[in-house]
């Protein structure tokens, strides 16, 4: 799946996007999988609270399913004005 990161995110991570092989089956299982590649992702990902993201381009839960989903993107709040 391709896995796209935002903002102050992607500078830690150092990556736009790249593509995943996960067996994860939630979200949260990815961020693990993720965070036990190098200290980079566990920077990013250290405050889950901190960011919010979406599958398919539609915002999800943490907790939501990987099933059938070809895009994870993951990016800090955003505030109007």
């Amino acid at each position: 799946m391709d896995v796209l990161y935002f903002a102050w995110v992607r500078e830690r991570i150092g990556l736009p996007r790249e593509q995943v092989e996960t067996r994860a089956a939630t979200v949260n299982e990815l961020v693990a999988e993720l965070v036990a590649r190098e200290e980079r992702y566990a920077a990013a990902f250290s405050d889950t609270t901190a960011l919010r993201v979406a599958l398919d381009q539609v915002l999800a839960d943490f907790d939501a399913s990987l099933s059938g989903v070809r895009e994870v993107a993951f990016f800090p709040p955003m505030t109007g004005g």
